[in-house]
């Protein structure tokens, strides 16, 4: 076992330098962490990085628990093959994951306050003690862009792009997010049964705080009737006339497929709780419940919501996601071979490339309004709660 490895170690390095690429033979450790909300894939992910990393180019792979919490308080174990064989097909991160832990803005408390503080020189001094020749962060938008001022003070980063709600700049899309769209389609699927025997308004409000790629999706795929995404601010009443509409022409049930950052005409979000301790404090949820009241009320049709929430992000991945998590994994090992550092895989057009960090940082992508999928469901009769 140890000669084959050898064999290939110089077999990879041979081949690069052929190419002309930047191999760097002194590499010898590399680091992942997982931030931000869990989602299918992220173990699919973790599981491409090691081991293309130790069979191809024997690097030995450190794996930081629980985010950049474990990078703060120096909580980390190494990874060996054993350790990330048989998880492609299992939620969730073998690492854990945090999803408040800011090195640059970290909640402290103190007496019955909580206060932040910066303690980036701490997980920067951490990361270098470490003696990585690069830490890989697979997250979305907030754990790479905390990851592009570690960059900047030092710390050699390559990110992956993860987060169910497909909303990162400078990708078209992130792993985690088919899953959620099957998911959610299926809960749709399960619903649409029940509505149509009690002739119920059914209310199913999905994840999507600032983007309603999610709701879109999986509202066209399980026949949505009205699909509303934060978007394409809402009118109830134009809501009401689609339901009118549909009983008139004999469908006494309708199906709704709401985003949780959903919003009426001149109104705002609803916002179910705000976690003091988060770098990101609100949490949205509960406007499927707020426009079911309304509904009820203006059209005088029994009416019920589920919140799938969580629900998206849990379970085993898609074979999209699977394949999809596995070509990032494998890329990023590329780009740490070859130096490519400060810089996040994406998919674009098809192809698996990369952008800057800083793209990330460049706010959430959002469903554009003249989006294929949504002309389409347009001319197919479905809703988006506007006036057209």
């Amino acid at each position: 076992m140890g000669m084959d490895l050898g064999y290939k170690r110089m077999s990879a390095a041979a081949s690069f330098l052929a190419s002309g690429e930047n191999f760097m033979p002194q590499q010898k450790r590399i680091a992942l962490l997982t931030g931000g909300g869990d989602c299918p894939g992220i173990n699919a992910v973790i599981r491409a990085v090691a081991k293309k990393a130790m069979l191809e180019y024997g690097l030995e792979v450190i794996g930081i628990e629980d985010g950049y919490e474990g990078l703060i308080h120096n909580r980390h174990r190494k990874l060996g093959y054993d350790d990330v064989s048989g998880i492609l097909t299992i939620g969730g991160t073998i690492l854990g994951t945090s999803n408040t832990s800011n090195p640059y803005r970290y909640a402290v408390q103190k007496g019955t306050e909580i206060v932040f503080e910066d303690v980036s020189k701490k997980a920067v001094a951490n990361a270098k003690a470490l003696g990585i020749d690069c830490l890989v962060c697979i997250g979305g938008d907030g754990t790479l862009g905390i990851a592009s001022h570690l960059m900047k003070h030092g710390v050699p980063i390559v990110g992956i792009p993860k987060t169910i709600d497909n909303d990162l700049q400078g990708t078209d899309i992130t792993f985690g997010f088919d899953t959620a769209v099957s998911i959610a389609t299926e809960a749709i699927d399960r619903i649409h049964s029940t509505a149509q025997s009690h002739h119920r308004i059914m209310i199913i409000e999905v994840m999507g705080r600032r983007a309603g790629w999610i709701a879109l999706y999986a509202g066209v795929a399980g026949g949505g009737d009205i699909i509303l995404i934060p978007e394409i601010p809402y009118s109830i009443d134009a809501i009401a006339a689609k339901v009118r509409e549909r009983k008139k022409g004999g469908k006494r049930f309708s199906i709704v497929v709401i985003a949780e950052g959903a919003k009426p005409e001149g109104g705002n979000v609803v916002v179910r709780q705000i976690i003091e301790k988060s770098a990101d404090p609100i949490r949205l949820g509960g406007v499927g419940f707020i426009l079911g009241e309304q509904l009820e009320r203006i059209s005088g049709a029994e009416t019920r919501t589920v919140v799938l929430g969580h629900l998206l992000r849990g379970g085993s991945p898609t074979a999209n996601d699977r394949v999809l998590a596995t070509e990032l994994g494998a890329k990023a090992v590329d780009m740490i071979v070859r130096g490519e550092f400060g810089r996040m895989i994406a998919v674009r057009g098809g192809a698996i490339t990369s952008v800057p960090l800083e793209t990330v940082a460049g706010g959430p992508r959002p469903v554009p309004l003249d989006h294929p999928l949504i002309a389409a469901a347009r001319a197919l009769g479905t809703s988006f709660g506007d006036r057209k």
